[in-house]
């Protein structure tokens, strides 16, 4: 009888280097795989002309970092549907980056790649410190409003392309004047095909949703330049593309540089992978999967490393490739392994036939791939449901058009952070009563039948205490104490929702105490949690209630503050 012989090291070790999702690769997921594979393709060629000319380099260099993001989050990542690539958003805030330290074309190519590295650096250095939960302070609100003040700027700048004049440099509100005070100078036969081509890619999506249109439009917008000679009817067209096979380059910049990118690397982190990692979770909620955010931020860090060693610029998750590919029936990886096989044959000999692109395509194509973050539905829900939520996005979306994108994006960071503080500091103190036949206490205000003794005030704050809200809390307890009828003998105060306090809070109490023993009245604390308990213990305060203040159920802490009290400040006769 043979004995199946264990893996040894070596096995392990290669074992380790496979991802979970190849090792457990089936045949049989091939063929959706493959349809999924060449669907991505199809969106990600144009894609890859349109968003390079965004970032402000030469094409080539998106079918370089193209390939190499999808290998590297192929084998890191944990999401089965997430594909990694260049993106609008990704684009522009590169663009944006790169231009606030040298405007010179020259230097864009290795001011984006420099960029991608730091980004990557940063998201890789997050990941490892279990940064990931980060990502969930970005507010919606002020993200859904900088995504549409974006996408609007990306938006007139495509304009021009599709008018045929100069964009011209500045906010929103200036390149937009530029480009109607230049009406008498539009070239008619430009906007015609901007105009069709953008027409199209509406048709095509409305009737035959399954069909790339991106690509359609592209291989039907060569064919119609070649045929009607539209670089000699002065259409610009993009030009000769060199053939594109990764080879990795160190991005040749001074140290000055690296030291300039690193600000704007923060913010352009957090948007990458804030698009990313939802789009990583909205995927893995449908299929009953779950993505670490941790992990993942990490392996969006690394892809970007690669992609910035590769001469590429920022990449990001995309959500219309990742949707496409999942609906044409990809389900594993093993789609963008395909694909990125797919664009490196692109790149290395297919590169030629993108000479005579007319530019309003791309820029066609560009708006139709934007058209996602112009969420006005979203904003009619918040002006129906939500009218703080409203003002925030709108304020976060013209910080974007009258400041551009990054002065936007670190206004909508700050509008996130003032949301988080502003709802952390605002805690409802609860009035609490027993309910009937039992010995629980609950919320009066849910509860008409809970039963208040007037002895006895019982409150709970609903919601953690932190330096910045528990001196509200102090006060709503003094003001409930002003407003009762019947003036009572002691203080319990429910701190079940903290699980810690720390010394600002406990100090607080402290003075709470101190200013109820001066009205004759006891403070009683109840259900603390064990961390809570031992900053407690620990602290005055808990010397000076003693084992008679500290109570483990609201119920008896009720009736020990009806049977007496601790012992009062010194002060409290006075």
């Amino acid at each position: 009888m043979s004995v199946p012989r264990t893996a040894g090291p070596d096995a392990k070790a290669a074992n380790g280097l496979v991802p979970p999702w190849l090792r457990r690769y089936r045949g049989r997921w091939l063929r959706g795989d493959t349809l999924g594979a060449l669907t991505a393709w199809a969106l990600i060629v144009p894609e890859c002309v349109a968003y390079a000319q965004i970032a402000g380099v030469p094409p080539q260099n998106a079918f370089y970092a193209a390939p190499v993001a999808l290998l590297v989050y192929a084998l890191l990542g944990r999401s089965h549907f997430l594909l990694i690539g260049a993106t609008s958003a990704a684009a522009v805030l590169s663009a944006a980056t790169v231009s606030a330290v040298s405007p010179s074309p020259q230097d864009a190519v290795g001011l984006s790649a420099a960029l991608a590295v730091i980004v990557g650096a940063v998201l890789l250095a997050a990941g490892l410190a279990r940064l990931g939960f980060l990502t969930n302070f970005l507010a919606e609100p002020a993200l859904v409003g900088f995504l549409f003040g974006m996408a609007l700027t990306i938006v007139v700048r495509q304009a021009a392309k599709l008018v045929g004049v100069p964009g011209g440099d500045g906010n929103f509100f200036e390149r937009l004047w530029t480009v109607l005070s230049g009406a008498p100078h539009w070239s008619l036969v430009t906007l015609a095909v901007g105009a069709g081509a953008l027409a199209v890619l509406f048709l095509l999506e409305r009737f035959v949703p399954r069909l790339p249109a991106s690509l359609i439009v592209l291989v039907a917008a060569l064919l119609l330049s070649a045929a009607l000679d539209l670089d000699g009817h002065g259409v610009e067209t993009v030009g000769h593309i060199p053939s594109a096979v990764p080879v990795p380059h160190l991005p040749g910049i001074p140290a000055a540089d690296w030291i300039a990118l690193f600000g704007g690397a923060l913010g352009v982190a957090l948007v990458v992978f804030a698009e990313a990692f939802s789009i990583a979770s909205r995927f893995a909620r449908e299929h009953g999967q779950e993505v670490d955010p941790d992990r993942e931020m990490a392996a969006v860090g690394l892809s970007n490393i690669a992609v910035g060693f590769f001469r590429g610029f920022v990449v990001s998750g995309s959500a219309s490739r990742s949707a496409a590919a999942a609906g044409a029936g990809g389900r594993t990886p093993m789609v963008s392994l395909i694909a990125a096989g797919l664009i490196l044959l692109t790149g290395a000999f297919l590169t030629p036939l993108f000479t005579d692109l007319p530019e309003p395509v791309l820029g066609a194509i560009v708006i139709f791939a934007v058209r996602g973050f112009l969420r006005v539905g979203e904003l009619r829900r918040y002006f129906r449901l939500d009218r703080p939520s409203l003002w925030v996005a709108l304020t976060s979306l013209f910080g974007v058009l009258l400041f551009d994108l990054l002065p936007g994006l670190l206004l909508a960071v700050a509008l996130s952070l003032a949301l988080f503080v502003g709802a952390a500091s605002r805690r409802n103190v609860a009035v609490l009563g027993r309910l009937p036949g039992s010995r629980l206490y609950g919320d009066t205000a849910g509860h008409a039948d809970a039963a208040v003794d007037p002895a006895v005030l019982v409150v709970r704050p609903d919601g953690s205490l932190f330096f910045g809200n528990v001196n509200r809390v102090r006060l709503a307890v003094l003001e409930q104490l002003r407003t009762s009828p019947v003036a009572p003998r002691a203080v319990v105060l429910d701190l079940t929702a903290c699980y810690q306090l720390g010394v600002p809070v406990l100090d607080t109490l402290g003075e709470l105490r101190e200013e109820l023993g001066r009205r004759g009245l006891a403070l009683h604390l109840a259900r603390l949690r064990s961390p809570a308990a031992a900053e407690l213990a620990r602290h005055p305060l808990g010397r000076h209630l003693g084992a008679r203040g500290v109570h483990r159920t609201v119920d008896e802490a009720v009736s020990a503050a009806e049977a007496g009290r601790p012992e009062l400040p010194p002060d409290a006769a006075h």
